[in-house]
């Protein structure tokens, strides 16, 4: 019963920041890289930043020295802060489990940043 439940979204200004949460279940969090993705109104989904069960991290050009991504294993967490935050930055935010049999999804998360 794999469940990936994201939490921290909501309104900010431009400028702000914000940090988002996944809380993981039904999985052996520290054995998989998590990811999170994100989704503008009426665009694809596109990769945001994303970190290892060894700890290595990577991220968009986009977010790269605004966003940074962690992990606490013992939290089943993953967590994604982000800085300096502007109106591209709005979108769905999602969470996501890259296992052998695929990849599984939180919910998902609203950010919008305002200006």
């Amino acid at each position: 019963q794999v469940q990936l439940v994201e939490s921290g979204g909501g309104l900010v200004q431009a400028g702000g920041s914000l940090r988002l949460s996944c809380l993981a279940s039904g999985i052996s969090f520290s054995s998989y890289t998590m990811n999170w993705y994100r989704q503008p109104p009426g665009k694809q989904r596109e990769y945001v930043a994303g970190i290892t069960s060894g700890g290595r991290t990577n991220y968009a050009d986009s977010v790269k020295g605004r966003f940074t991504i962690s992990r606490d294993n013992a939290k089943n967490t993953v967590y994604l802060q982000m800085n300096s935050l502007n109106t591209a930055d709005t979108a769905v935010y999602y969470c996501a489990a890259v296992m052998l049999s695929g990849t599984y999804w939180g919910q998902g998360t609203q950010v919008t940043v305002s200006s």
